[in-house]
């Protein structure tokens, strides 16, 4: 996968739509693919986070609890939340192909968030839409 697709892919993740191509393309360049094995434990529920992945290739699966509760294919994401607060994972990701991930650390996109600070504030107005469409929904 080239770099527009892969672009194309982070502007579909809710936290990056408000961004336009050249804040997206410096997320891009403060990435990198990682590649995982099938069978391989990427992301491990309770342990502390640090990093986004953003699925190119390949299919994983989510558990919590012991229980599997999704799958993820390429366009799919995780981790977007630990790339800012650093807290235990919700959940454990696993390789269930041998997959490919555009991946973010949080001591790459901390710094472009100090030169980019219009990436903060766009991410800002999209976590705080968010929340406020969650306050809305009914519960249970």
């Amino acid at each position: 996968m080239g770099k527009s697709e892969a672009v194309a892919l982070l502007k579909n993740v809710p936290l990056f739509e408000g961004l336009g191509k050249k804040e997206l393309d410096a997320i891009y360049k403060a990435s990198k693919e990682v590649e995982f094995k099938a069978g391989q434990v990427i992301v491990t529920e309770g342990e502390s986070g640090a990093a986004f992945h953003l699925i190119l290739d390949g299919t994983c699966k989510v558990s919590s609890a012991g229980r599997t509760r999704a799958t993820l294919t390429s366009g799919d994401y995780f981790g977007e939340m630990s790339l800012i607060d650093h807290h235990p994972r919700s959940a454990t990701v696993k390789a269930e192909s041998d997959v490919r991930t555009l991946s973010l650390v949080s001591w790459s996109f901390m710094p472009l968030l100090d030169h980019m600070p219009q990436v903060a504030k766009k991410m800002l107005i999209v976590m705080s839409q968010r929340l406020r469409a969650s306050e809305k929904l009914p519960t249970h």
